[in-house]
């Protein structure tokens, strides 16, 4: 009788846990929501869709990408950190998402308690791009029409602490003059300001210039130590007088807090797999993009060193702020 329980008990044990696996094997079983945390339209956007695209045909589940955007991703990220750990609601977001934490006097959040890293996928180049008012064809005119208008031109970004504003607030400090900054809810609207006119100056991703391919901007100079293969003959930033200026934004996937590390385990490898499809490598050099496909460890420690390196800048720009 004994004997006949303890089977029983065993059985059963052996049944709950096959379950459990059985459940976390069939991970997603529900649509799953990614935030993006900027306007539709920009590089980041479209990459998010395109791997939500890519998991939903590997997963057999549905993937839909919300765009919520606003205070330079903050918004997005937030109602992430709200959701439940439970794999069904994530978040991709550019690099804004570390950035925000050093130029807001509260951070809005904690990197390394509110989120779970899953993997990052890939680095956008920035560029130097002026409204065609400014006569400018090359950093060196660029800086000297600055200098003779300290405070005259206006800088657009993707938001407060995006990396657009910081690189333009960085190449105030290196080159020595003042602009305004007016930030935006996304690298498409800044874009089209810039256009407009309504702003002189932008750091925008390259993935985004080139979708408009409009006589109303002039690209620079990249702010990059490599020159792009999308415009080679474009002159970094770095061999054109300004030494190591370099700004890239990259965009990852995470999760809220307490993801299961099953869950970002599978995330990561189906991401990875995704990334070395030949269609998807030839995808995201027309886009414009360069791979970094980390690990979640990687990815984690980058977001550490964001902070790190920017906090800095941040600090620098707030001071001139008072001033």
């Amino acid at each position: 009788m004994i004997r006949k329980l303890a089977m029983t008990g065993l059985i059963s044990a052996l049944g709950l846990a096959m379950g459990t696996f059985a459940a976390k094997a069939e991970y997603p079983d529900k649509p799953v929501k990614i935030i993006v945390p900027v306007a539709a339209g920009g590089g980041v956007d479209v990459m998010a869709r395109l791997l939500a695209q890519k998991l939903g045909e590997r997963l057999n589940q549905q993937f839909v990408v919300e765009n919520r955007a606003g205070a330079a991703g903050v918004i997005g990220s937030k109602a992430v950190i709200a959701s439940p750990p439970d794999g069904l609601t994530l978040l991709y977001t550019p690099s804004s998402l570390s950035l925000s934490v050093v130029v807001n006097k509260t951070p809005p959040y904690d990197l390394a308690k509110d989120f779970t890293p899953i993997i990052n996928v890939a680095i956008s180049p920035y560029a130097l791009v002026v409204n065609p008012s400014v006569p400018a064809h090359s950093l060196k005119e660029f800086i000297a029409y600055a200098k003779a208008n300290s405070g005259k031109l206006a800088f657009s970004s993707a938001g407060v602490g995006s990396a657009s504003h910081l690189a333009g607030e960085l190449l105030k400090v290196k080159a020595g003059f003042d602009m305004v900054h007016v930030p935006n809810k996304g690298m498409n609207p800044a874009i089209i300001d810039l256009m407009g006119g309504q702003v002189q100056v932008l750091f925008a991703s390259v993935p985004g210039m080139m979708s408009e391919k409009s006589d109303r901007l002039r690209p620079i100079a990249m702010a990059e130590l490599k020159r792009s293969a999308l415009l080679p003959d474009m002159p970094t930033m770095d061999e054109s007088g300004l030494p190591g200026f370099a700004v890239g934004n990259w965009a990852g996937l995470l999760g809220p807090a307490g993801l299961d590390p099953a869950i970002v385990k599978k995330l990561n490898s189906e991401v990875l797999a995704i990334l070395d499809t030949p269609d998807m490598k030839e995808r995201i050099k027309t886009l414009g993009f360069d791979l970094i496909a980390s690990t979640p460890e990687q990815f984690a420690k980058q977001l550490q060193e964001d902070v790190e390196r920017w906090g800095p800048v941040a600090k620098a720009a707030a001071s001139e702020d008072k001033k």
